[in-house]
């Protein structure tokens, strides 16, 4: 292990003495260099602290800086008695001339770059498009016609202009042997409160004709067919009770 030298150490320490004392002649000082070390009775970092502190009363912050510089350059020659004591003594250095000049080696250390600012967050990927809902199916109902009948499919429904506006939840149309009649017909009168004297009086609530034969929209349980008539749930026949006037087109395909 290397020995420290106290002789060696002061020579260092005492010529930052010198290099402070250039400091209360700020023209001179910067067109000299750096003064040599020169030898010196031992003297500890403290000793040498106080030494810094007196010589720096009437410096400029600028010259202090000048002169920190050159005595850290001098300090690094104390690496050849120990590689720690230069660090040990830019410490001390930097404490004096902190001291004395507060903020001047935060003045002369470039500030750390910022940050790189945080990447963004990926956008969510877009929301699929709602399928569009499917085309209704008019069939073989022609545009001029105020209701239709679709008796395939077991459907009816209220038009405008051949725009569906009001669609039956469930209709039962004839029976085999009674089958509704397909073509074009028109309504020809109403009965709210109408009964079937052909089939034993029953009930046909909000009776809407549409032929001279006995064949109406009426209200009637859907689940079963008819002889003839087109059932429908209640608010069904209702609604088409209250739509349909008479002379208006009815297709029945």
């Amino acid at each position: 292990m290397v020995s420290f030298s106290p002789r060696r150490v002061a020579a260092v320490l005492a010529s930052a003495g010198v290099a402070f004392s250039l400091m209360n002649s700020p023209a001179v000082a910067a067109a000299q260099p750096a003064p040599a070390p020169v030898s010196s009775s031992a003297q500890s970092l403290g000793a040498f602290a106080q030494q810094v502190n007196s010589s720096l009363t009437s410096a400029t912050r600028e010259n202090a800086w000048n002169v920190r510089q050159s005595l850290i350059a001098q300090a690094g020659a104390l690496s050849a008695i120990n590689p720690a004591l230069p660090e040990q003594a830019r410490v001390e250095i930097d404490r004096a001339f902190e001291a004395m000049f507060p903020g001047l080696v935060a003045e002369h250390t470039p500030a750390p770059a910022p940050a790189p600012a945080p990447a963004p967050a990926p956008e969510p990927p877009a929301a699929p498009a709602p399928a569009p809902a499917p085309a209704f199916d008019y069939g073989a109902c022609p545009k001029d016609a105020k209701v239709c009948v679709d008796i395939a499919g077991q459907r009816s429904w209220l038009q405008n202009n051949g725009e569906a506006y009001y669609v039956a939840s469930h209709v039962a149309t004839g029976k085999p042997g009674f089958e509704t009649p397909r073509g074009t017909f028109y309504v020809n009168r109403k009965i709210k409160d109408e009964i079937s004297y052909e089939f034993g009086n029953a009930p046909m609530p909000f009776a809407t004709y549409f032929t001279y034969n006995g064949i109406a929209f009426h209200e009637g349980d859907p689940a079963y067919l008819s002889h003839g008539c087109v059932r429908m749930h209640r608010q069904d026949a209702e609604r088409y009770f209250a739509d349909l006037q008479i002379g208006d087109k009815v297709v029945v395909y």
